[in-house]
């Protein structure tokens, strides 16, 4: 007798079975959270030079399309060479090697700037910080010479807090072998992060020769798990994150690197001390939005300051450069340069940086932006979704006025009516000043 399967029961059965193993997985994720977090740490910690070369394999792809669409194809095309197979494969060796020198120059370059500009500025101010100190102590003893009251205040506040600071010294000497320690330690990491990176970066040359496959590999996936319309959203909204993600990074970059060449010769211009080392600073925390000048411009301030604290307009100068390129920055050349890459407001601006740098750092307030975003396009899809199914407008101004809604539609708060003005006092026959209303009462 032939045994045949019925479906119901069979997709019954795999329900309950689905259901049972999720509580069991739930539970264990409950109970045992600590052990699966420890497993994930130490499978992220294995898999590093893989995400290392995802992430440096994501961030080359537009320069290797780039490099492909407007120099190697046309110039294949000048050359009448036929498109073929071998043709392809060619003009991605090509533009993955043009692609990778230029990521290997541009890392030689930083290199070379850090090296050659960056550490003799910082090794001018170690060597010099005595002199700074000097410098900072007489304007200090000049200021207070100046000001007898402030300085009994600080006289004052110096004996108060000079015991809590020795025993703060004491205490921090016995330390000096940890702080080794740890240096030594933190070293060695940073050593291991580089040979990781190293790895990611030959990965990152496999994945793109193969960008194209690894791509249709994923929509095949898709298409194979959900259904055709359900994957259609999926595979959409893969491509709006991709390019909120691409659009806003490399935009960032782009503009801090403008931003750091223009404080270069700002700086120059001006004289300041340690240009080099400024713009660096202007630039690098020019890639967080917002906060990002703010956090460069009050230390070169500060630095600027401590160099020459006698010529304290020096700072002052710098500080309104530094706001008026801040100014430039955020008006014109950053919308210039992202345009509406991310379509927030400012407060979702500040409230994402806040947040995300909060749980990630200085990671968070990069990515948090960009994050938040898709985010936020997300949940807006979903809710005109759900609106449009009530035949309801998307439209967040309709709503500001809206009082209720009902069949009829949506039904606006009454305009308040305006106070009738106070009527005129007028004289009656026996001179007293009374108002019409009192004299219709009588």
């Amino acid at each position: 007798m032939k045994f045949k399967i019925n479906n119901k029961y069979l997709h019954w059965g795999l329900t309950a079975f689905a259901v049972i193993a999720a509580g069991i997985t739930f539970y264990y994720f409950i109970f045992n959270s600590s052990n699966i977090m420890l497993g994930v740490g130490t499978a992220i910690d294995i898999l590093k030079p893989v995400l290392f070369g995802l992430v440096t394999a994501y961030l080359l792809t537009p320069a290797l399309n780039f490099v492909e669409a407007r120099i190697l194809i046309p110039v294949c095309d000048r050359w009448k060479i036929k498109k073929s197979a071998r043709r392809k494969k060619v003009i991605r060796a090509l533009g993955i090697l043009i692609t990778a020198f230029l990521f290997v120059a541009l890392i030689y370059i930083l290199i070379s700037m850090l090296v050659s500009q960056i550490v003799p500025s910082v090794q001018g101010l170690i060597d010099n910080f005595d002199s700074y100190v000097d410098n900072v102590s007489g304007w200090i003893t000049q200021v207070l010479e100046d000001n007898e009251d402030f300085g009994n205040y600080v006289t004052k506040t110096l004996n108060k807090y000079s015991e809590q600071f020795e025993n703060w010294v004491n205490h921090l000497l016995p330390e000096t072998a940890t702080l080794i320690r740890t240096l030594s330690l933190s070293f060695i990491g940073i050593l291991d992060v580089l040979w990781d990176f190293v790895i990611g970066f030959v990965i990152s040359i496999y994945v793109l020769a193969s960008k194209e496959q690894f791509a249709g590999q994923a929509k095949k996936v898709v298409y194979a798990v959900f259904e055709r319309n359900t994957a259609n959203t999926v595979i959409r909204n893969f491509r709006f994150t991709h390019r909120t993600f691409i659009g806003f990074l490399s935009g960032k970059i782009v503009d801090s690197i403008i931003i750091g060449i223009l404080c270069f010769i700002g700086t120059t211009l001006m004289g300041t001390p340690y240009a080099m080392l400024i713009s660096l600073i202007i630039g690098v925390t020019n890639i967080i939005p917002f906060f990002g000048p703010f956090l460069g411009a009050i230390p070169s301030v500060i630095l600027i300051f401590v160099v020459d604290p006698l010529h304290p307009l020096n700072a002052l100068y710098f500080a309104i450069f530094a706001l008026a390129l801040q100014q430039f920055d955020g008006n014109i050349l950053g919308p210039k340069i992202l345009g509406s890459s991310t379509g927030l407001t400012g407060f979702w601006v500040i409230f994402s940086i806040t947040f995300f740098g909060g749980l990630f750092g200085v990671l968070g307030m990069i990515v948090g932006v960009p994050i938040f975003a898709i985010l936020y396009a997300a949940i807006r899809s979903m809710v005109n979704s759900m609106l449009k199914k009530k035949s309801l407008p998307s439209q967040s101004d309709e709503y500001e006025n809206v009082e209720y809604i009902d069949e009829e539609g949506l039904h606006l708060t009454p305009v308040k009516a305006k106070q009738p003005k106070e009527k005129k006092r007028r004289k009656t026959h026996s001179g007293t000043a009374d108002t019409e209303e009192e004299n219709g009462k009588q």
